[in-house]
């Protein structure tokens, strides 16, 4: 409340003064016209003139048509009876003088607004551990799982990988028990997959299972355009990772500081650069960091730095790949445990239904069932929900404004009964599981097959009948519409 009342006394501050500059800098004024002395004079004598306010130098007055004119005038002393003989009515001023207290504060404005800014900057610093400092401290935040620690559990489909990292947790728990035989654990540990296939749940899922600070950062909080700060960085947080030990150290997309040296500009001695090499020095030199584990995570493990990748650092690749169907299945099932499902939601068959689906798009799958049961005031969230969810996660919402003639609708319908036809018809296809003429998207109607099992090799035969199923809605536009449209 003290600082409320503080910013409130400021701005009550700078309001009076802007208020005080206004008064003193600005003058009511009405339209006038300047006018040369010479012409006022000849103005005078034809007897345009009504009335003048002499003020020094200055002369404002009036026109007998009511205009308004100014001009400056020397010192004539022929001026005052000229006017008094044409009637002019003469009014006389003494000559504006701005108070000296104005003229002061007029010509230290600017030092003092510079002073102003200085101290302003200096008190931000003082209040905030002098932040404008502060270029070369980690940005690293340590993350508390005090409300809800993350756990094994909260991750699926990924069984492989949490046995490759299942050590670093028994470590962590009880580093005697390997440093009694002399083994070493691993240094740091790779994650690398495709993004969204949960890199950073896993390293919070280590870090929750061991019960040790987790300190997270990305590669490009590394990097900034003043030189030094980026090796700075990496130091600091190294320090306040030995601070904390046992530890772990996420860097997510370590790709933006651990390229290939020597590819950049700068002839290898960009700022980038130097943050790697002492990222380097920090994994394996001569100074131990002993209880600091670092986990880092990439989907582009090919760019990075050999020295990065070699032993003694990252000692270990752990591949995170995209679920099976049984993985599928298992991550459906942890993202929908807290969203009440109706009798007919079949995990199995939505797992089946959405080969390639990374983590994230399950989890993004779930959320837009739970929205559309919420849409539509459901107690439930049933199969149509997550049917519905999964037609527009993968082909987009549904175009129900969209205006199409019952021709085209025609011609969709026998382009989509082509795709499915031969689809049914040749042997080892994936079976047809939905035929749909309603727009989603960029395509006019969709027919979707439902793959029995996960590939991972495909034959010839079952990839040239994927061909011919594509040009089935083709074929059948030509055989019964006798032409061919766009599709």
């Amino acid at each position: 409340m003290s600082q409320f009342y503080k910013n409130l006394a400021l701005w009550l501050v700078i309001g009076l003064i802007m208020i005080g500059l206004f008064n003193v800098f600005s003058r009511p004024q009405r339209p006038t016209r300047e006018v040369g002395f010479s012409e006022f004079l000849d103005q005078v004598a034809d007897g345009q003139v009504q009335e003048v306010t002499v003020q020094g130098e200055d002369v404002r007055g009036v026109y007998r048509n009511g205009t308004s004119f100014r001009t400056y005038t020397p010192k004539d002393p022929e001026l005052i009876p000229l006017l008094r003989k044409q009637g002019v009515r003469i009014q006389a001023e003494p000559p504006e003088r701005t108070a000296w207290y104005v003229n002061l504060f007029v010509s230290w404005f600017p030092m003092l607004l510079l002073l102003g800014v200085w101290i302003f900057f200096m008190r931000q610093m003082q209040s905030g551990g002098s932040k404008a400092l502060s270029f070369g401290k980690s940005r690293a935040k340590l993350i508390s799982d005090k409300g809800r620690k993350v756990t094994f559990k909260d991750v699926a489909g990924v069984d492989e990988a949490k046995e490759e990292v299942a050590e670093i947790i028994d470590f962590l728990k009880d580093p005697q028990k390997f440093q009694q035989l002399g083994g070493k654990i691993p240094k740091g540990v790779l994650l690398v997959g495709p993004p969204g296939t949960g890199k950073t749940l896993l390293a919070r899922a280590i870090a929750g299972e061991a019960n040790v600070p987790f300190f997270s950062i990305s590669g490009s909080d590394f990097v900034e355009m003043f030189v030094g700060v980026g090796a700075s960085r990496v130091r600091d947080l190294f320090d306040q990772g030995k601070k904390h030990a046992p530890c772990i150290i996420f860097i997510d997309e370590i790709d933006a500081v651990g390229r290939h040296r020597g590819a950049g500009l700068g002839g290898g001695h960009d700022e980038r650069e130097q943050t790697l090499n002492q990222l380097l020095v920090e994994m394996d030199g001569f100074e131990s960091n002993d209880g600091v584990i670092l986990i880092a995570a990439t989907n582009r493990p090919d760019v990075l730095d050999p020295a990065l990748l070699r032993p003694g650092r990252f000692d270990r690749q752990v591949v995170v790949p995209r679920p099976d169907v049984r993985g599928r299945e298992e991550i459906l099932r942890v993202h929908s445990r807290n969203i009440p499902l109706s009798k007919d939601v079949v995990l199995a068959v939505l797992a089946r239904g959405t080969p390639g689906f990374s983590g994230a798009d399950l989890a993004n799958l779930v959320n837009e069932a739970a929205l559309r049961a919420a849409r539509l005031s459901k107690k439930l969230v049933d199969m149509q929900d997550f049917e519905e969810a999964k037609d527009k996660v993968m082909m987009g919402a549904e175009r129900k404004s969209m205006i199409i003639s019952e021709e085209e609708k025609k011609v969709t319908a026998f382009h989509e009964a082509g795709h499915t036809l031969v689809a049914k018809l040749l042997p080892g296809t994936d079976p047809v599981h939905k035929v749909t003429i309603i727009p989603r998207g960029l395509a006019l109607g969709v027919t979707q097959q439902l793959p029995i099992d996960d590939r991972h090799t495909y034959p010839r035969e079952y990839l040239l009948n994927n061909l011919s199923i594509m040009m089935g809605g083709r074929a059948a536009e030509e055989i019964v519409l006798k032409q061919i449209t766009t599709g």
